[in-house]
């Protein structure tokens, strides 16, 4: 795995040996055919997986490619990052470029500028497992939710978690992509290589995917914890709330990707919105409270979830106080172990103290 990563970084592949180091890998995310809804939110909500059969029904996996895509979106304009560039420039670089860390093209708005319509009625939707996204009773108000990904072999995202507390699904329509991945405990620090403000809402890794890689790879593979797999063409990956995780392109990519709010995790997402206001991202500027907008609408259309929501988060705060009174006034044992307390980094709501 080493020396594949490592030949990776110098821009050289050898596409039939990472395969079979992940298949062999004690951290191998599973593979699935496909999940029913109940099977998702009874087993898999809090699992990364990898479905190989949903996607192949898509119109665009069966429409889309490099080519196809130049045809007709050639002079349409995306996000790469900092730069907007026609999709024509983009692919031009993208088949040129030498770079350590390629430009992503990473968009939001491809469904408006494409004109696609998301839908079985449609060119794509969500498979069918991940039930309804609670986030959709905001309707227009709802935060970014799908973007649209291009980029060239060495391309990716370096370590993150998806946006306020929510879980996403990645679907591969050309290409393959490495993801590895970490769950977050307040026992657990952020992996290898990767640092985080105390109140979590500043995430450093002074590295390059390749850097990472040639320096940290191997530690993070042996941490408890650690899932990795090979996303091919075709397939989608699901990404749970809280996990982190780093991705890169083994070979030049298209994928599509969204966010979503199951309901398993509705009370992590209401917390984070109520308790990291600072921290939310995506929603327009008229959103003046979005832990109060979402809690409404959420009341209009499901209030018996919503209640049930709410008692979770109320006992998950009541952990934290239990906990934090022990430290502080706990009996000797208590505070001898207080005296060695850290600070966890936990996920969104996991932390050890309000």
């Amino acid at each position: 795995m080493a020396l594949y990563l490592f030949q990776l970084a110098r821009n050289l592949s050898f596409p039939d040996l990472l395969p079979e180091l992940v298949l062999r890998s004690r951290n191998a995310i599973p593979w699935l055919g496909d999940l029913s809804t109940l099977d998702f939110s009874h087993a898999w909500t809090d699992r990364p997986f990898i479905l190989t059969d949903p996607v192949r029904e898509w119109p665009v996996y069966r429409e889309w490619s490099t080519e196809a895509m130049l045809g007709k979106y050639g002079d349409v304009s995306f996000r790469a990052e900092a730069v907007d560039w026609p999709l024509k420039t983009y692919v031009e670089y993208m088949r040129d470029n030498q770079d350590e860390s390629p430009l992503y093209l990473f968009d939001r708005s491809f469904v408006e500028k494409m004109d696609i319509r998301v839908g079985r009625d449609g060119h794509y939707w969500a498979p069918g497992c991940f039930g309804e996204d609670l986030f959709s009773v905001l309707g227009e108000q709802r935060p970014d939710s799908r973007w649209l990904i291009v980029g060239p072999e060495r391309s990716g995202s370096t370590f993150h978690k998806d946006p306020n507390a929510t879980s996403a699904w990645n679907a591969v329509l050309r290409g393959s992509k490495y993801w590895i991945m970490f769950p977050t405990s307040p026992s657990q620090p952020p992996p290898p290589g990767v640092f985080v403000s105390k109140d979590q809402s500043e995430v450093t890794s002074p590295l390059s995917i390749a850097e990472w890689l040639l320096g940290f790879h191997a530690q993070a593979r042996a941490t408890p914890g650690c899932a990795e797999g090979i996303c091919r063409e075709g397939e989608v990956l699901h990404v749970p709330s809280g996990w982190w995780h780093l991705v890169v392109n083994l070979s030049p990519s298209i994928a599509i990707t969204q966010n979503f709010v199951p309901e398993s995790h509705l009370a992590k997402v209401l917390d984070f919105l109520k308790t990291k206001p600072d921290q939310i991202s995506g929603f327009h500027s008229d959103v003046n409270n979005a832990y109060e907008l979402f809690a409404k609408k959420m009341r209009e259309r499901y209030p018996e979830v919503l209640d049930k929501a709410l008692g979770e988060m109320e006992k998950m705060h009541e952990g934290k106080k239990r906990k934090w009174d022990q430290l502080v006034n706990g009996d000797e044992e208590h505070v001898t172990k207080a005296r060695g307390f850290s600070f966890g980094f936990g996920d969104e709501g996991d932390e050890d103290v309000p």
